[in-house]
């Protein structure tokens, strides 16, 4: 079976966004605790742009915490979702390769679950000039908890099911591309929260299915295989409730 190409499975979260808005999993309150201390400033206050805002997922935590956010996103769907989730917060149309942004306007710039979908060529140049001096470029991802034996088995399910090989180390959580990535004059600095959720398994399956290799696929392909999972998570969790382990990985650097 032949991958999707990139880019038309960063365009296909739109068709899903509801999906995702009701269904994806939020980050815990140490995530943000651990990003302040390494960006050495307090979010609340502060003028942050959430780039790949998607439904506002991460964006109502940022405004939540006192910080004083726009919401940056390329598609419709996802900004159709956001508007109705986050009226109070601004949301324009732009991708983090052009930052429809001022110069050193931002104390932060924040990436939940974005950043892989961006050229670093670009979007390195871009936050450097969006961000003001001692301005923080924060980037984070929910990454699966694969020493969990149930989330191992069910990541190997998937990619043998849609073709993909697991890549070296097995995290994707995303900071290692962004490392062996184009950053200067960026240095960033790398931590990792474990937190978990206990959720119907219903949401379990949607959650999954909301991601972006699922959503490039066949819906009949999609559809057997949510099926054949709901019957391996019942032996696993025979209540119905699963418990979700994740690493949230992030990466935080200071521009210069």
């Amino acid at each position: 079976m032949t991958a999707p190409a990139h880019t038309d499975r960063a365009l296909s979260f739109s068709s899903a966004a509801a999906q995702y808005a009701a269904n994806r999993p939020s980050y815990p309150p140490a995530l943000l605790e651990a990003i302040e201390a390494m960006a050495d400033r307090p979010l609340a206050g502060a003028r942050v742009a959430d780039i790949g805002a998607g439904t506002g997922i991460a964006t109502a935590l940022l405004h939540a915490r006192g910080a004083d956010v726009v919401a940056v996103e390329p598609g419709d769907g996802m900004a159709e979702q956001f508007r109705r989730a986050l009226p109070e917060v601004p949301v324009v149309r732009g991708d983090g390769n052009h930052l429809p942004l001022a110069t050193a306007s931002f104390d932060f710039l924040t990436y939940a679950q974005s950043w892989h979908w961006t050229d670093p060529a670009r979007s390195v140049p871009e936050a450097v000039r969006v961000l003001r001096p001692g301005g923080a470029l924060v980037l984070w991802w929910n990454a699966a908890a694969l020493d969990v034996p149930w989330i191992d088995a069910q990541t190997d399910r998937v990619q043998r099911h849609f073709g993909l090989e697991r890549t070296a180390g097995r995290n994707g959580d995303g900071t290692h591309a962004v490392l062996a990535g184009p950053t200067d004059p960026l240095d960033f600095a790398r931590g990792h929260v474990r937190w978990s959720r206990r959720v119907p398994l219903d949401t379990h399956l949607a959650n999954i299915g909301s991601h972006s290799i699922f959503l490039v696929h066949d819906g009949e392909s999609v559809a057997a295989f949510l099926d054949e999972e709901r019957r391996h998570l019942l032996t696993v969790f025979p209540d119905g409730i699963v418990e979700e382990t994740y690493d949230v990985a992030f990466l935080v650097a200071l521009r210069p």
